[in-house]
């Protein structure tokens, strides 16, 4: 159903400290024995060999934290990942998530466990306070034009005038000096998406109804919180980078159901131990090597050759508080200027048929607090095909005031917001309602956040990072980056560990030729001026 690209790379984790491995083969004979477990004695008996695999601890199991078992599983380690509780999908399973066009590696893993969860590909729309403002066909079925072309001239812009349109041009200078590398994400980071915005000369309107809801639902944060180094890098592989990016399918059900619930079960059948309601307290390691030996979740301790640790931001700093380990390292101290975005979806069955334009609606404009995504669920999932009431499902992002309220008050309010832009909502009524709320879930990409945020290796030799909040070159973000991320730190396990062969990484498509021929010519004038005296003299 989905479109894969046929070239793989390996992803360029390894850093100079960790790369132990040369000229190491993929080939079964190359796998190296334990290096406590002996020689290679065929006559050990299966418990023996059982006994001689090295272990992983896998700390979540989200994206991140099943996309690294499921590799260590296959190269045959005894893995056995942690949920801290919140349920097998934490830190990911929170209301309806999109797939995206470029989301290869999860449509890889998808093809691999055999399963068909997803839609086909869908229209959405974008309201501000004003009303409809976009309807976004599927990219894929037009012309496709060289990027930013295909996205302005295809996108039905109801509202917008051309020449406000036309101020979103000049971004693309600064789209093309964001390359995604340490410079440029230190050169943006520290500046908020509002600014980065006005620095470029965009009109207040495409600001206000375009540029601020859509960095609402997709950085889940106002564009005067939000990182102007994180908005191009989403900006640029969701909408810019090509044509057809923008296109986005949904699970016919819950992400838990149609994909986290038969993958646990493959990963069971390959012998990964799921472990649910263990929260990790600490963490004991060898003072003379600096490695982790043991996991330590309360009373219960887990030893382990390796560990990757792939939760949210909220659930590590948690942890760093309680940790006599991690608290002392620099590294994980700075996790603790990080933030979290609180979330609350809410699910409605009301009690008559009421048309909701399009199986996704980003909206915002709620007072410039926070933004929300209405899914047709009659749509979208399965379950609700043949109900003769509508069900929809409202997600809000940066959902501090609603948090507090109870269901009541929040359905109440809902309704209210959502009324604006769903005719006769106002009339029906609602018969059930199913109320979530996640405080802290999603990560936020304020200005600053960057030089806190984690690498994938750590100052434990033996200890990996994974999640979407952790820094990568990959390019690719939300449940892609996270499950990136999961390989990358699986890759990191097994050159320290030298058993098994690395998982294979799709790249994110290359720039179209005019983007690359730009960011070429726009390192060499930086290089350039980089030369001039006194050129780093002044605030950049």
């Amino acid at each position: 159903m989905l479109a894969m690209s046929k070239w793989f790379t390996l992803t360029p984790f390894m850093s100079n400290r960790f790369s132990k491995r040369v000229g190491f083969s993929n080939s079964p004979g190359s796998v190296r024995a334990h290096v406590n477990g002996g020689g290679d004695d065929t006559n050990n008996s299966k418990n023996n060999d059982k006994k001689k695999k090295k272990k992983v601890v896998v700390v979540g199991s989200g994206w991140a934290g099943l996309g690294a078992a499921h590799h260590l599983c296959k190269q045959g380690y005894d893995v056995t990942v942690l949920d801290g509780g919140d349920g097998i999908g934490s830190p990911d399973n929170v209301g309806i998530e999109g797939f995206w066009y470029p989301y290869k590696n999860i449509f890889s893993l998808v093809d691999e466990l055999g399963i068909k969860p997803f839609t086909s590909w869908t229209k959405s729309a974008q309201y501000s306070g004003e009303g409809l403002e976009v309807e976004f066909p599927v990219y894929q079925e037009l012309p496709q034009l060289p990027t930013p072309l295909g996205t302005l001239y295809h996108t039905q812009f109801v509202r917008l005038p051309l020449v406000d349109r036309l101020t979103s041009l000049p971004l693309m200078a600064a789209v093309i000096d964001f390359d995604n590398t340490d410079v440029a994400w230190k050169k943006y980071d520290s500046i908020t998406a509002r600014e980065l915005f006005k620095r470029f000369g965009c009109s207040e309107r495409l600001y206000q109804d375009i540029f601020g809801p859509l960095l609402q639902v997709g950085l889940f944060a106002p564009a005067e919180q939000s990182s102007a180094a994180a908005t191009l890098g989403l900006l640029y592989y969701l909408t810019l980078a090509h044509q057809k990016h923008f296109d986005v399918a949904f699970c016919r059900g819950t992400t838990k159901q149609k994909i986290f619930e038969p993958w646990v079960e493959s990963l069971k059948a390959k012998g990964c131990e799921m472990l649910e309601d263990k929260k990790v307290t600490d963490f004991n390691f060898d003072e003379e090597t600096g490695c982790v030996t043991e996991v330590v979740c309360g009373n219960e301790t887990y030893s382990v050759d390796a560990v990757v640790v792939a939760v949210g931001i909220t659930s590590l700093q948690e942890t760093i508080k309680k940790s006599a380990a991690l608290c002392k390292r620099e590294e994980f101290l700075k996790v603790l200027n990080l933030a979290g975005i609180d979330v609350v979806t809410v699910k409605l069955w009301l009690d008559r048929k009421v048309a909701i334009p399009n199986p996704s609606n980003a909206c915002a404009g709620f007072d410039d607090l926070f933004g929300c995504t209405v899914f047709d669920l009659n749509v979208i999932h399965d379950e609700h095909k043949d109900d003769t009431e509508t069900v929809l499902e409202a997600d809000f992002y940066h959902a501090n005031e609603l948090l507090p309220l109870n269901d009541e008050l929040v359905t109440e309010k809902v309704i209210s917001y959502l009324s604006k832009y769903i005719n006769d909502l106002e009339r029906a009524c609602v018969v059930d309602k199913e109320i979530g709320r996640f405080p802290k879930r999603l990560t936020h990409f304020f200005p600053g956040s960057y030089k806190s945020m984690m690498r994938g290796s750590t100052s434990f030799p033996n200890l990996f990072m994974a999640g979407d909040w952790i820094i990568t070159r990959h390019g690719s973000w939300l449940q892609e980056k996270s499950y990136v991320t999961g390989l990358e730190a699986a890759n990191r396990v097994v050159d320290y560990l030298e058993e098994g062969s690395f998982a294979k990484v799709i790249p994110v498509e290359e720039d179209e030729p005019h983007i690359e021929a730009l960011r070429s010519l726009n390192r060499r004038l930086n290089e350039v001026i980089s030369q001039v005296p006194l050129s780093s003299y002044f605030l950049q």
